[in-house]
């Protein structure tokens, strides 16, 4: 039985979180941590995720809740670092779904990682998008240099980053197969007279509109065709039930940091083909 503590717990990713480790047969909640002052404290964690109740309240005591934890998943927005230092001390495994890192967070994660933390960190959780990278360094590779690539991504109109850690991630993986800079190849929008397209380039286009839960659509375009990858998430649960396999994953594992194409067994070697 792997035992959960999860942070942002009265979140709507929080919530699916719990509601899932309550029902599952593997897994049991032994922390449902907010921050302090949230109204939600002092809340039974069950009822708060539309079961009954579990007998477990929300407290924002994160330290008293990791004695008995195995792994911590967090999708906060707030104490990254700091939570995985706590998981650290306290030999428990994290699970980081947290999108819009920092390279400075970034490192700090990887420091931490090599000095014994054990650690999965995704900008998206999804088996699916998860393939999805998979598939974006392949495909950009194979085709070459004579095919454009533009991204489009697609959310909620109450997302507060753009381009999503999705997207970002995305772009990442295709520029490292084409040999293309992060810094100088990438190209967020467009707007006046810009001139032909850039043939070393990949497109970056953020849409918010409504409830999209989240899509991502990648074109390879060149004279006469065009091939297109796209992952459309139809509800929040994907990314739940993703770090659900991402918790029994670290919980098990040798310190390190990990992202989800670990978790899903994913080979990168197709990269060095």
């Amino acid at each position: 039985m792997t035992r959960v503590v999860v942070i942002g717990a009265a979140g709507r990713m929080g919530r699916l979180l719990v509601k899932n480790i309550l029902i599952s047969s593997d897994l049991r909640l032994v922390g449902a941590i907010e921050a302090q002052g949230n109204p939600t404290i002092g809340s039974d964690a069950g009822a708060l995720a539309g079961l009954p109740n579990c007998g477990l309240q929300l407290t924002d005591n994160l330290k008293g809740s990791l004695a008995n934890a195995d792994v911590i998943i967090d999708f906060s927005t707030g104490r990254i670092v700091e939570n995985a230092k706590q998981a650290f001390f306290n030999n428990v495994g994290i699970v980081i779904g947290t999108t819009g890192l920092g390279q400075e967070e970034k490192n700090e994660l990887k420091k931490l990682a090599e000095e014994g933390a054990r650690i999965v960190c995704a900008p998206n959780m999804s088996v699916g998008v998860n393939l999805l990278f998979y598939l974006a360094g392949y495909v950009a590779k194979i085709l070459g240099d004579s095919y454009d690539i533009e991204l489009v991504e697609l959310h909620h109109n109450q997302k507060k980053d753009a381009p999503s850690g999705t997207a970002v991630r995305l772009v990442e993986i295709m520029a490292e197969a084409r040999n293309m800079s992060m810094d100088s190849d990438i190209c967020y929008g467009r707007k006046g007279i810009t001139g032909t397209r850039a043939q070393n380039e990949i497109g970056v286009h953020a849409v918010r509109c409504g409830d999209v839960v989240g899509e991502h659509t990648i074109y390879f375009s060149t004279c006469g065709e065009r091939v297109e990858l796209t992952h459309k998430a139809s509800t929040r649960e994907t990314f739940a039930l993703g770090a659900l396999r991402g918790a029994r994953f670290i919980s098990k594992s040798a310190p390190g940091l990990y992202d989800m194409q670990d978790v899903l067994g994913i080979s990168k070697s197709c990269l060095d083909t």
